[in-house]
C-alpha cells in the first residue's frame, strides 16, 4: 500500500484499535530556482512535491503528545506543560520544538496521540524537517481547534528550527510546505512573505535527482555562508543583499574581499534569475526557464561553492539528454538532490538515461523520480 490517508488510517487503527480523528499531511519541496536567497530577504520559486510527512491522530484528555514513528519504529512523548529541549536533533525534538514555538506565540495547545510516517528522503535537500514541522503544526492546530494561517505557521516552524533545533534556516522550506498549491510553483518574497502561484508550462515534468550522497546541515558550511552574506550586506549599507541591485554591485563590489564578493554575486544574480524564471513560467517558456536553471547551478558551483562532485555529475548527466530543458542542484547543497525540467513525454527514457549514466560516472546508485506539485499542509 502506498503512503497516503488509507495507509495512515490502517497503521493508526492497528496501534490504537480505532480510526483516527484526523489525518494530516505536509509536503517536502523542491526549489526550481532561488537558492540561498531566502535568508537574504530575496525571492524563491519552490513547489510542494508529492512526498510528504503524515500524522494520523486522536485527541487525549491530558496535556501529553504521544507519537509513534513508523519509520524509526520508535515512540516519543512530551508534556505540553513542561517543554524543555534535550539538546539533540532526534525526530521528537522537531515536534517538541514546534509545540514550544506555537505556545510562545500564544496558542493554547491540547494533547494528542498519533502515528507519524513520511516518504520525504532524509537529508536529500527536500526539506524533510520542514515537512515534519508543518505536519506537527497542522496536527496541533487540528487538536487545539486553531485557525490555520500558512504564513504564520511557517514562521513558527522556522523559529522552532532556528531556536530549538539550532539550524539557522530561512523561511522558504516551511512556507512552501504550509502554502503550496497543486500544479503551481510559488513565487515567495521572503521579506514580506507575499506569495504568488505560478503555473507550470504545459508538457513539462519536474524530476528529482537524488545523488545518494548526504551531508547534515548543522555540520555544514550553511551558517558560514549566511555570515558572509551578512558581512556583504553591511558593506553595502543595507539590511539584506536583496536590496543591492546588480548595477550597485558592479559599481562597489571591488571594496569586498574576493570570497565575500563571490558570495554576494551569487545572491544578487540569483534574485534576478528567480524573478525572470517566474515570468518565463507565466508565459509558458520552458526553454528560458531551463537556461536560468543552468545559470543558477553554475553560480552555486563557482561563486557560492555549495555544490559537490556528485551534484555536478548529476547535472551533467541530466543535461546530456535531449529532453532536458535545464537542471541544477537544489537545497542547501554539499550533497542531496539536483532537479531537472524535462519534456514530460520523455520522462521514462530520461529517468533510465540519468540513472545509468550517473551510476557509471560516480559508482553511486541514484534515486530518480518524477514529481507533481501538490497542496501544502492540510487535513486530508
Amino acid at each position: 500500500m502506498s503512503l497516503g490517508k488509507e495507509e495512515m488510517v490502517s497503521r493508526f487503527t492497528a496501534r490504537f484499535g480505532q480510526s483516527p480523528r484526523w489525518v494530516v499531511r505536509a509536503p517536502g519541496r523542491v526549489n526550481l530556482i532561488g537558492e540561498h536567497t531566502d535568508y537574504n530577504g530575496g525571492f524563491v520559486l519552490p513547489l510542494a512535491i508529492d512526498r510528504a510527512v503524515w500524522i494520523a491522530l486522536q485527541p487525549r484528555d491530558d496535556c501529553r503528545v504521544v507519537v509513534y514513528s513508523a519509520d524509526y519504529d520508535q515512540s516519543g512523548e512530551f508534556s505540553l506543560d513542561e517543554l524543555q529541549s534535550n539538546q539533540n536533533t532526534g525526530w521528537i525534538e522537531y515536534l517538541r520544538g514546534t509545540a514550544w514555538s506555537l505556545q510562545e506565540a500564544g496558542h493554547r495547545l491540547t494533547g494528542w496521540e498519533g502515528v507519524l510516517m513520511g516518504d520525504v528522503p532524509l537529508g536529500a535537500g527536500l526539506s524533510s524537517s520542514a515537512a515534519l514541522e508543518m505536519a506537527t503544526a497542522r496536527a496541533l492546530a487540528a487538536a487545539g481547534n486553531l485557525a490555520w494561517n500558512p504564513a504564520e505557521m511557517a514562521k513558527l516552524g522556522q523559529r522552532a528550527e532556528n531556536k530549538w533545533v539550532g539550524v539557522n534556516c530561512g523561511i522558504m522550506d516551511q512556507l512552501i510546505s504550509a502554502a503550496g498549491q497543486a500544479q503551481h510553483a510559488l513565487l515567495i518574497d521572503c521579506r514580506s512573505l507575499d506569495t504568488r502561484p505560478v503555473p507550470f508550462p504545459s508538457g513539462v515534468a519536474v524530476v528529482v535527482l537524488d545523488t545518494s550522497t548526504r551531508r547534515g546541515l548543522v555540520d555544514s558550511a550553511y551558517n558560514e555562508r549566511r555570515s558572509q552574506c551578512e558581512a556583504a550586506a553591511k558593506f553595502f549599507g543595507v539590511t539584506a543583499l536583496r536590496d543591492v541591485s546588480p548595477e550597485q554591485f558592479r559599481q562597489s563590489a571591488d571594496g569586498l574581499d574576493a570570497l565575500t564578493r563571490r558570495r554576494a554575486l551569487h545572491v544578487i544574480t540569483e534574485n534576478s534569475r528567480t524573478l525572470q524564471a517566474a515570468e518565463a513560467m507565466q508565459h509558458g517558456n520552458a526553454m528560458e526557464l531551463g537556461r536560468l536553471m543552468y545559470e543558477s547551478h553554475r553560480s552555486l558551483r563557482d561563486d557560492y561553492e555549495v555544490s559537490s562532485d556528485a551534484l555536478n555529475a548529476m547535472v551533467e548527466c541530466a543535461s546530456d539528454h535531449e529532453a532536458c530543458y535545464g537542471a541544477r542542484m537544489t537545497g542547501a547543497g554539499f550533497g542531496g538532490c539536483a532537479m531537472a525540467l524535462i519534456r514530460a513525454e520523455a520522462a521514462d527514457d530520461f529517468v533510465h538515461h540519468v540513472t545509468t549514466s550517473y551510476q557509471q560516472k560516480t559508482g553511486h546508485a541514484p534515486a530518480v523520480y518524477v514529481c507533481q506539485a501538490t497542496n501544502g499542509a492540510e487535513v486530508t
